[in-house]
């Protein structure tokens, strides 16, 4: 990769860390006045139409080929559907800081799908070692939580959070492994699109939809936001980070996130912040790096060894790494 694609890619990257943490906030703030799987589907929905109107209509792009399709329906199904869309249902009943602060366990994660797919790749002392750390700052946060645990929706919240971070690191991981050869941005309006089609109707199915009557303007706000900041900006910025940067170094933004997102949940909405949760948020947060850094040195130190290849998954057929998982 050369020095201009490296500078944008960090660019991007400097981009999400900042505003995604942002966008914690703004989804708990829509979440309350509009279901959060009907919130994400509008967002994606619309979102993607703006793109592809401007690449279709303005730029005459054609539709992509059949194989093109398949992989950015997967892409989108498990970054967009089961990641964003369960995320964002999840703040309907967790606070917009916890839900971050679970998110900020994806690099980890990332780390761990990567394992899975690297023959040669394996867990250290140090891994193990920052794995136990994470575990032990989240145990420190939840603490805080643990009379909210016997709220049926409090638990049903924090399930959707948890699934949904892990299908995002293994999009992560999938999407850094199988790029599109289309244009980037028009690449995510199809990710964006398909993905909200896909989960319209499942609102509906699920009782989780609105007339919008009684959405307040504070809903309708968030729902802006989230388009232009969260959609547009955000994750055409992430997608374009991780197709030049390797996985776990394009997920660095997790570390970042959490901080914006506690710190607005706490000014704006109130939301729970003291010593348990600033203590237990950091001692993830290094967790997680250790983990993170551990693994990229691991690669690093067999990245010339030609055996450390990608294992070819049923359904994904995902091929030899090219530049190593970091």
């Amino acid at each position: 990769m050369n020095s201009s694609s490296n500078n944008k890619a960090l660019i991007a990257l400097a981009i999400v860390s900042f505003f995604w943490g942002t966008t914690y906030l703004a989804s708990r703030i829509g979440a309350q006045e509009m279901p959060g799987l009907f919130l994400a589907a509008i967002r994606q929905f619309v979102s993607g139409s703006i793109l592809l109107a401007w690449f279709m209509v303005v730029k005459r792009y054609t539709i992509p080929d059949k194989s093109t399709l398949r992989k950015i329906f997967a892409q989108g199904f498990f970054m967009l559907v089961l990641g964003n869309g369960l995320s964002t249902w999840s703040v309907q009943y967790i606070s917009s800081g916890l839900a971050a602060i679970i998110a900020a366990l994806i690099p980890l994660l990332v780390v761990l799908f990567s394992i899975m797919m690297l023959k040669n790749a394996s867990f250290t002392r140090n891994m193990i070692l920052g794995l136990v750390i994470g575990l032990a700052g989240i145990t420190a946060i939840f603490y805080e939580y643990l009379s909210d645990l016997l709220n049926p929706e409090y638990a049903f919240g924090l399930v959707l959070n948890l699934v949904a971070i892990s299908c995002w690191a293994f999009g992560t991981v999938y999407t850094s492994k199988n790029k599109l050869q289309i244009d980037l941005l028009y690449g995510v309006g199809w990710q964006m699109f398909l993905s909200g089609c896909i989960m319209l109707p499942l609102s509906f199915l699920l009782g989780q939809t609105t007339n919008f009557k009684g959405v307040h303007l504070d809903g309708f706000l968030s729902l802006a936001y989230l388009i232009i900041i969260g959609s547009l900006l955000c994750y055409s910025a992430y997608v374009y980070s991780i197709k030049h940067l390797p996985p776990a170094r394009a997920t660095i933004y997790a570390y970042i996130n959490p901080i914006i997102a506690v710190f607005l949940g706490w000014l704006i909405l109130d939301e729970r912040l003291n010593l348990n949760v600033g203590f237990g948020t950091a001692v993830t947060i290094v967790g997680v790096y250790m983990v993170n850094n551990e693994f990229r040195k691991q690669l690093k130190t067999h990245g010339s060894n030609k055996h450390l290849r990608i294992r070819t998954q049923p359904s994904a057929a995902l091929r030899e790494a090219e530049s190593g998982v970091d």
